[in-house]
């Protein structure tokens, strides 16, 4: 279509691309290209979206009871009776926090989450603060999920012990590559996994349950030793119990996801996103309690060598039966899973700080499947790094855990405490746009103001209690890690800030065209057809025209002067002894050499003829001079590389 409706007006054109990307090997691992219309049919319903946001939140289910337990090991077996009443503090925890992101959920259907909350209404280092946080927290929900997984399977099966490392990084790789297919694939394949570990946990405290009523359920056969934290036991303190606490709030990571990921659902977004949230809730908190109550009872022992939910399989099902496999199947593969959580909030949330200027810009496009394929290949590699570091333990890795979560838990409800203010001194009938919502008056704003200030304090506790009693536990690192992410943030914004500056039309007075003397240097390695195309071309340039030529080998310089003499058609020859055979350095003294003796309104354009072999793999048998010289020319804004292609 062209619009032009008078002489003065510029001319637009309108044109569809249709040609479709090529085929080639990511097809087979990612499937085929999506259009960006595909977009809307891309989304999830709230079956698919409780797999694909929930398996973080439900799979905690599988550690949380043992990390209190872990903590309460160093005052012996008796403190193991405090492991019931502190997951039902944590329950109330998940309770508050839940229905925060519910309001989240709702005032913000564009998702965003705590980094857009607090962006809006805390302000912009709120908002980075918010930020590294989530990200980080990610990025170790999937180190803790995979390694909590492996840890599953070496519980089952002892000889794969040497192997966890490496099985951990394969099921990053594995995991990585589903989601690179995109959200709606992703959803479906691990609808199973998470449904049957759902369902089988469910049965495992079921039954649990009811033989303990009967009096039937006994207690863990043969348990493994009980490995304690310190060489004599603690004394059951208020300290103690409070680190237990905090190790065990673990279970409400993965809670702030369906925030994130808002976009992902089906219209109406934030009725689906809400009700899948208070699913994963329900879910969560009565497994969580099922789990304490019977491990506390059974004579479970915290240990790396056995899991507590073998030991509880084991004791409930009498044996390693089939029941037994059934149950520790589900559970590694739903803590492998359970990655998939963190791989659809990181690049979401990456994207948005991307879209602000505080990441590389390219983790705000999405990839051939309509995914953030940059914010999850980095999100494996990292991931995977971590792993590597910390030999895939996850009582080692559960300490940097979960300072970031509360941190970003106590942001977002702040902020949102902050918006019922600002809705409350608004008047009725008027309407407020911000950049991530719309503010209009609530009757009931002082209630809700209430309920984000009241979460917000309690998780504003829980950190500082997990960043004290974890602190010596490698609590640091995070505490140190953030700030350096929000260092990194302000330093990628302060570089696209002053290049926007610098590209700005503001202000700019368009300079008259000017006619440019201009100046061609030929390479020429060798005389052949490709030297000739690219003679020709350069004749079209200009009729200043210097063909330059580094003798490498003083034997092939006669034969060169001669095809030149024959072929030239008298265009000048300038030869360049290189006595050290280097070809780029004295290309370039040379250009500079030009370059300091040039007019100001001259330009300098090398002409590289570059013959290009049908046969992709030929390819490798010969050098790229262009490129090397566009790299290396790269800053000189007075010289232009050209290459002139001749296919043999």
């Amino acid at each position: 279509m062209i619009h032009s409706e008078d002489e003065h007006t510029t001319t637009i054109i309108e044109r569809n691309a249709k040609k479709a990307p090529p085929r080639s090997w990511r097809h087979w691992f990612i499937g085929r290209p999506l259009q960006t219309s595909d977009a809307p049919h891309q989304t999830i319903g709230k079956a698919i979206g409780l797999a694909v946001f929930a398996s973080d939140a439900l799979s905690s289910t599988a550690y949380a009871s043992q990390e209190i337990m872990v903590i309460l090991a160093m005052a012996g077996m008796a403190a193991f009776q405090y492991v019931f009443p502190i997951s039902l503090g944590i329950v109330a925890l998940l309770i508050i926090v839940t229905l925060s992101y519910e309001q989240i959920i709702y005032a913000y259907p564009n998702s965003g989450g705590a980094y857009i909350v607090s962006r809006d209404n805390l302000g912009e280092f709120p908002a980075l603060v918010s930020g590294a946080a989530l990200l980080t927290d990610y990025i170790l929900t999937v180190s803790v999920s995979i390694s909590s997984g492996v840890a599953q399977l070496v519980s089952a099966f002892p000889a794969l012990e040497d192997y966890r490392v490496w099985l951990a990084v394969l099921f990053v790789l594995f995991i990585m590559t589903i989601n690179l297919r995109g959200v709606k694939e992703s959803g479906i394949a691990f609808a199973i996994p998470t449904y049957s570990f759902i369902v089988m946990m469910y049965l495992t405290v079921g039954i649990g349950l009811v033989r303990y009523t009967m009096g039937t359920l006994g207690m863990v056969p043969d348990p493994p030793p009980l490995e304690t934290l310190g060489e004599t036991l603690a004394p059951i303190s208020l300290f103690l119990i409070l680190h237990a606490f905090s190790s065990g709030t673990a279970a409400l990571t993965g809670i702030e996801a369906i925030s994130n990921g808002i976009t992902a659902f089906k219209e109406p977004r934030s009725k689906n996103a809400g009700i899948t949230l208070l699913w994963m809730a329900s879910i969560l908190s009565s497994l969580f309690l099922g789990i304490s109550f019977l491990v506390s009872h059974i004579g479970a022992v915290p240990s790396e060598a056995e899991t507590v939910i073998s030991q509880l399989g084991r004791t409930v099902f009498n044996g390693r039966g089939p029941l037994y496999l059934g149950i520790i199947s589900a559970t590694t593969v739903i803590l492998v899973m359970a990655a998939n959580t963190a791989f659809a909030g990181f690049p979401r949330l990456s994207a948005l700080v991307a879209k602000d200027g505080y990441l590389p810009r390219q983790m705000a496009f999405r990839g051939s499947r309509l995914v953030y394929s940059s914010g999850i290949i980095t999100l494996s590699m990292v991931a995977s790094l971590l792993i590597i570091i910390f030999q895939a333990n996850v009582t080692r890795l559960i300490p940097l855990y979960a300072i970031g979560v509360f941190l970003s838990f106590t942001l977002s409800q702040a902020g949102m405490a902050h918006r019922w203010w600002k809705i409350g001194h608004i008047s009725p009938g008027e309407k407020v746009v911000e950049r991530g919502s719309t503010l209009q008056y609530e009757k009931n704003w002082q209630l809700k103001m209430f309920i984000n200030g009241l979460g917000a304090v309690c998780t504003l506790v829980v950190m500082f209690i997990f960043a004290i009693t974890k602190f010596e536990d490698g609590a640091w690192v995070v505490l140190i890690l953030i700030p350096l992410l929000i260092a990194l943030f302000q330093g990628i914004h302060n570089h696209y800030k002053s290049l926007a500056a610098q590209l700005s039309l503001q202000n700019y007075l368009p300079q008259p065209t000017q006619k440019k003397r201009h100046r061609v240097i030929l390479l020429v390695s060798s005389v052949h057809r490709g030297t000739l195309e690219a003679l020709r071309y350069a004749r079209t340039l200009s009729d200043d025209i210097t063909a330059l030529h580094v003798v490498i080998d003083p034997d092939d310089v006669e034969k060169t002067l001669a095809k030149w003499e024959t072929w030239g058609g008298g265009t000048r020859l300038v030869l360049l002894d290189s006595p050290y055979r280097l070809l780029i350095e004295p290309i370039l003294s040379y250009l500079d050499e030009i370059t300091q003796v040039s007019q100001p309104n001259e330009m300098i354009t090398v002409v590289v003829p570059q013959f290009v072999p049908q046969k992709r793999i030929h390819r490798f048998l010969h050098s790229n001079t262009a490129d090397i010289l566009r790299m290396e020319l790269l800053h000189n804004p007075r010289i232009v590389i050209s290459e002139v292609s001749y296919l043999v």
